[in-house]
């Protein structure tokens, strides 16, 4: 019985060493073809660009105002009642136009009194004048007579001056608006006739931030659009603030635009693309294919079937592009898609280069 039991022992024992030896090698042919089959899935799918330089304009987009090429608050000088007013609101007025008269009665009679006592007085000093030559007086009597007329000269030229006061001009070309006041009511200095416009040509004021100073020149000119059109308008720098405002960091800019038909109107909000500059061999990578770091950005390029990370400078940015200026050369092949499951010197398949 001792020998039976010991050779059912010694027979198992033999089966599970053979088993034992046999089974790595059994494992590894059944894995083999999984880990094939994995391999080949990993793989990852992707898309690409092949990076070219391109001709791309540094352009800042903005916001501004438009302004009269000229405007003014007609008011007056003096107090009086308005007598007359001689012009159409809303209608043009040339330059010297009268537009209103205030009472001058009291004026005219202190002038044509004066105009008396300047004759009478004219007569007295060409008289005095007569004796003095004679000797019959001594200089000091045609002096004072001299006096008097050169006094009532002066009287008539202030009373001159007064009285032009009442009446109010246009001081240049250009479109009147609503009048605030009416023939017969009382005129004060601080009382408001009516704003004037000159509207041709027009101005575009803006400003843009002070990092840019030294890339704004007079003679460039920006592009721009209202609410109120779909029409492209182009201006002309003329005047640059000569310094920074402190309080906003940025540099106020006028240009001035053509407006003969009279579309573009003071007050108008504007949108505005400035073309700082044009670069000609620029290198622009799709925005996705940038990743941002925490002090600098990276991208991955692919040559030879393997993934590269590649650190970058980036320069201007478009709607759906960013420059790179140092990272990468003309003719690389920059990753786009699956950004996020790509790593350094990992393989990856391109599906679709654009």
């Amino acid at each position: 019985m001792n020998k039976v039991i010991k050779s059912v022992l010694f027979f198992v024992i033999t089966i599970v060493i053979i088993g034992l030896l046999l089974y790595p090698k059994l494992k590894s042919e059944e894995i083999a073809p999984r880990v094939s089959a994995q391999k080949g899935k990993s793989i990852l799918q992707v898309e690409a660009k092949i990076i070219n330089p391109t001709r791309i304009d540094n352009m800042i987009k903005i916001t501004g105002a438009i302004l009269a090429n000229e405007s003014v608050a007609i008011r007056s000088e003096i107090s009086g009642k308005i007598e007359k007013i001689f012009f159409e609101e809303g209608n043009r007025v040339k330059k010297g136009d009268l537009l209103l008269t205030i009472n001058d009665d009291e004026i005219v009679a202190q002038y044509e009194r004066l105009k008396y006592t300047q004759k009478l007085n004219e007569d007295i000093e060409y008289r005095l004048r007569q004796l003095l030559e004679k000797e019959a007086i001594s200089r000091e009597e045609y002096d004072i007579g001299l006096t008097t007329l050169n006094t009532t000269l002066s009287d008539i030229k202030e009373r001159e001056a007064r009285l032009a006061k009442h009446k109010l001009y246009a001081p240049f070309d250009g479109i009147i608006g609503l009048r605030q006041v009416s023939e017969g009511s009382y005129l004060s200095p601080s009382d408001f006739v009516a704003n004037i416009y000159n509207i041709n040509p027009i101005k575009v004021e803006f400003s843009v931030p002070g990092k840019y100073s030294s890339m704004i020149n007079k003679g460039d000119s920006i592009s721009f659009s209202t609410e109120a059109s779909e029409n492209i308008f182009t201006g002309v720098i003329y005047a640059i603030e000569p310094r920074i405002d402190p309080r906003t960091r940025t540099l106020q800019i006028r240009a001035i635009c053509k407006n003969d038909n009279e579309a573009l109107m003071p007050g108008q909000f504007v949108r505005i693309n400035y073309t700082l500059n044009t670069l000609h061999d620029a290198l622009m990578v799709p925005s996705e294919a940038i990743i941002p770091e925490i002090n600098s950005h990276k991208l991955f390029v692919y040559k030879n079937g393997i993934v590269n990370q590649s650190i970058v400078n980036i320069g201007l940015r478009t709607d759906d592009a960013v420059q790179v200026t140092r990272g990468i050369t003309p003719g690389d092949t920059v990753i786009t898609t699956g950004i996020l499951q790509v790593s350094d010197g990992l393989p990856v398949n391109i599906t679709s280069i654009n």
